[in-house]
């Protein structure tokens, strides 16, 4: 939501094409964007066309048709599970747990699903299906970046006339976006990666010999702007953690910036800092996580892992 805001800022009042275009393929996706790795499908599913996902209070999930009326689970950092008795369809009940918390709830292992059903267990008596975050659409972005994000607009996707395929930013108010023939000609967005995710597993030192030789340098983070930038990209990477351009000081006792920035932004995980007396053993580098919610820990610079370059002068 974050790249729509600023996308409505810089289009006029005309339909726009944006990079999302209908395969032939389905995934599933975590609507917070989490890679769907883990999965509990009861006994034959999933099962049929349907394409939204609920858990039952024994643990186990169900695909079914997403215009469904269920009480759904969010989450934020803070609160953790947030139970909401209301029934909704499962895309208005996504919409309430972006406006109101984070998003409806992800569910990424085995632990995580058993915390998630004795939660169920205590808060629903019904034994009905409650919505959880999972849901299968065939629609891809042109960079191929795996984000979940959708913004469609009421009654959107409709593929009139079998035909649409292809995605615009429309002309109402708040820029929904509509399916569309992709014959059609309009005015179109385009973008530069600044942020590059390199595949290779490097040692921090390697990685920044690499990116200055080929790109800027490692990537350094210094305002919310930029860590959202990341997590747009991390989420590539095929190790469970990044490395970024941050390295310890033994002299100073501080963390910092290869672009020579201190640090005053930051988004540590909690408890994934480290001490100065922590980083006497081995020399420590910075690293941000690939999968949940982004935050950064600290590493042994000798880890091998994917990194991030930058392209910003």
């Amino acid at each position: 939501m974050n790249d729509m805001i600023q996308l409505m800022k810089s289009v006029n009042d005309e339909r726009i094409w944006i990079g999302l275009q209908k395969t032939s393929v389905y995934n599933w996706h975590w609507s917070s964007g989490d890679p769907a790795l883990f999965l509990n499908w009861a006994s034959g599913q999933p099962l049929g066309s349907n394409n939204c996902t609920s858990m039952m209070g024994n643990g186990q999930w169900f695909v079914v048709p997403c215009s469904n009326n269920n009480s759904f689970i969010c989450y934020n950092m803070s609160r953790g599970f947030v139970f909401s008795n209301q029934k909704m369809n499962w895309r208005p009940a996504q919409s309430y747990c972006r406006q109101n918390y984070m998003d409806l709830v992800s569910v990424r292992n085995q632990n995580e699903n058993q915390q998630l059903e004795k939660f169920i267990k205590d808060r629903n008596s019904s034994g009905t299906g409650i919505w959880i975050g999972l849901f299968r659409d065939t629609w891809q972005w042109s960079d191929q970046s795996n984000s979940s994000f959708r913004y469609w607009d009421t009654n959107q996707p409709d593929n009139y006339g079998g035909i649409e395929n292809c995605t615009v930013i429309t002309q109402n108010v708040q820029r929904r976006w509509h399916d569309i023939s992709c014959d059609n000609q309009f005015s179109f967005i385009c973008h530069e990666d600044k942020l590059i995710v390199i595949q290779q597993n490097l040692s921090w030192s390697e990685a920044l010999r690499y990116c200055r030789q080929n790109h800027v340098d490692l990537v350094s983070v210094q305002s919310v702007e930029m860590q959202r930038r990341v997590m747009n990209v991390v989420k590539l990477a095929s190790t469970e953690a990044v490395w970024l351009g941050l390295r310890f000081s033994h002299i100073l006792g501080i963390w910092f910036w290869v672009s020579g920035e201190t640090v005053c932004y930051n988004n540590w995980a909690p408890g994934k800092s480290t001490s100065e007396e922590d980083c006497k053993a081995t020399v420590r580098s910075g690293a941000v996580q690939s999968g949940g919610n982004q935050t950064w820990i600290s590493r042994p610079e000798t880890d091998r892992l994917n990194f991030i370059c930058s392209r910003y002068e």
